[in-house]
C-alpha cells in the first residue's frame, strides 16, 4: 500500500512542478564541457520524490516508528534539497556543498541520535563501539553515500534505478528485522523513485528524460541510504550487520572509491569533473543508457541478495565479505587506472551480449537489444 501510494502522489508532485519549472527556469542545459544532454531538462525529480514520499507518509499515518529519527531524516532533506537547488541554479563551490553534507549528517546524529558503534566482527573481534571515532565515522559515512550517488547520476535512469533497488532490499532488512514502520517509509520512498523513473528512465515512447532529479533530488537519495543504513544497523538489537550495507549498493560506492583513489594517485582532486565513471565506460562501449541503468541496477541487486544469503546460510562470515569486497574494489581499481582497458572489456560484454540477442532472434525470438541512442544524459 506505501509503495502505491508513495508512487501515485509522487507523479501527482510531478505533473505539477514541470509547468512551474517552466516558469521558473529551472532547466539544466546542455553544457559541452560538462554535461552532454541533447536538451535543457528540469529538475525537479528530486523536489517530486520528497514531496511524493512525504505525501505518502503522511497519510500512512505510521505509527510506532521512531519519529524522532523519521522528523530528523526531514530536516536534513530539506537541508539537501535547498543546497541542491542552489547548487543546479548558481553552481555552488563543491566545499560549501560538503559543508551542508556533514550539517546534515550531524542532524542526523545529534537530531536524530543515530550514531555508527556496532560495525560488526571482523578478524574474529566484534567491533561493539567506536568511542570518539563514532560521530567523525558516521559523518564520513553519510558524506560518502551522498557524493557516490551524486557521481552516479550521469546517466537517464542510473542513480533511480540502483536507488530503487537498494531500497527495496532494506526494505526486506526492515521486515526481517521487525520494524513494520520502517518498511512503509522505505517502501513508501522506493514507490517515490519508481514514480520519478516513469519520467526519467528511457523506454520505448520516451526516448529522453523528461525530468533529471537535479543535485539535491541525488544528494536526498543519498541521505535517505544513509538514514536507512544507521536505522537497521544501529538499533539495540542489531538485526543487520553493518558488513552487509556495502554491498547493497555495489556499483556505485565501488566506482567512486576507485575513482577517488585513482584521482588522488594522478594528483588531481577527488572532485574534478572527467568521463571516467563506471557508466561513461559502458556508454563508449556501446550499452544505451537504459541498458546501463538496468544493467548496474541488476548487478546491486544480484550481489546484495548474494552476500545477504551468503551471509544467512554461513556460506561467508563478515571477515570474508569485508576481504571479498575490498579485493573487489582493488580489482576495479587496476581495471580502470588505464580508461581504454576498461572500455575494452564491458566492449567485448556489450558484443557478446548482441550477438546472444541476435542468437535468440534467429531461432524466432525477440530481440531485447534497446535501439536508444546514448545520449549520455544525467539521470
Amino acid at each position: 500500500m506505501s509503495f502505491v501510494l508513495g508512487a501515485a502522489c509522487c507523479i501527482a508532485a510531478m505533473l505539477a512542478l514541470l509547468p512551474l519549472a517552466r516558469r521558473l527556469g529551472w532547466y539544466d542545459h546542455p553544457d559541452a564541457g560538462r554535461k552532454d544532454h541533447a536538451e535543457p531538462t528540469p529538475f525537479v525529480g528530486g523536489i517530486a520524490v520528497a514531496a511524493g514520499s512525504l505525501a505518502a507518509i503522511a497519510l500512512l499515518g505510521l505509527n510506532g516508528g521512531d519519529m524522532r529519527a523519521l522528523v530528523a531524516l526531514g530536516v536534513a532533506g530539506l537541508l539537501m534539497l535547498a543546497t541542491g537547488l542552489h547548487d543546479d541554479l548558481r553552481d555552488s563551490s563543491w566545499r560549501w556543498r560538503i559543508a551542508a553534507q556533514v550539517l546534515a549528517a550531524l542532524v542526523l546524529v545529534y537530531g536524530g541520535g543515530l550514531a555508527v558503534n556496532h560495525v560488526g566482527t571482523v578478524f574474529g573481534h566484534p567491533i561493539t563501539s567506536l568511542g570518539w571515532l563514532s560521530v567523525p565515522f558516521t559523518v564520513f559515512m553519510v558524506v560518502a553515500l551522498i557524493n557516490a550517488l551524486n557521481m552516479a547520476d550521469g546517466v537517464d535512469g542510473l542513480t533511480g534505478t540502483v536507488v530503487l533497488v537498494g531500497l527495496a532490499m532494506f526494505a526486506a532488512a526492515a521486515l526481517y528485522a521487525g520494524d513494520p514502520a520502517l518498511f512503509a517509509v522505505l517502501a513508501a520512498v522506493a514507490g517515490a523513485v519508481l514514480g520519478f523513473l516513469a519520467f526519467n528512465l528511457r523506454r520505448p515512447g520516451l526516448l529522453r528524460a523528461r525530468v533529471f532529479l537535479g543535485n539535491g533530488g541525488s544528494a536526498l537519495l543519498g541521505l535517505v541510504i544513509a538514514w536507512a543504513s544507521l536505522r537497521l544497523t544501529q538499533n539495540p538489537e542489531h538485526p543487520v550487520t553493518a558488513i552487509l550495507l556495502p554491498w547493497l549498493l555495489v556499483p556505485p560506492v565501488v566506482d567512486a572509491v576507485a575513482l577517488v583513489l585513482r584521482r588522488a594517485a594522478q594528483g588531481r582532486s577527488p572532485f574534478a569533473a572527467d568521463r571516467n565513471h563506471m557508466h561513461h565506460f559502458m556508454l563508449d562501449a556501446g550499452f544505451s543508457p537504459s541498458q546501463v541503468a538496468l544493467a548496474l541496477g541488476g548487478t546491486s541487486l544480484g550481489l546484495g541478495g548474494a552476500a545477504a544469503l551468503a551471509l544467512r546460510s554461513d556460506l561467508l562470515d563478515h571477515t570474508a565479505l569485508v576481504l571479498l569486497y575490498v579485493a573487489m574494489t582493488i580489482a576495479w581499481f587496476l581495471l580502470t587506472w588505464r580508461r581504454e582497458r576498461a572500455v575494452a572489456v564491458f566492449t567485448a560484454i556489450h558484443q557478446r551480449g548482441r550477438l546472444a540477442a541476435g542468437s535468440r532472434t534467429a531461432d524466432g525470438e525477440p530481440e531485447g537489444v534497446d535501439s536508444l541512442e546514448p545520449d549520455r544524459g544525467r539521470g
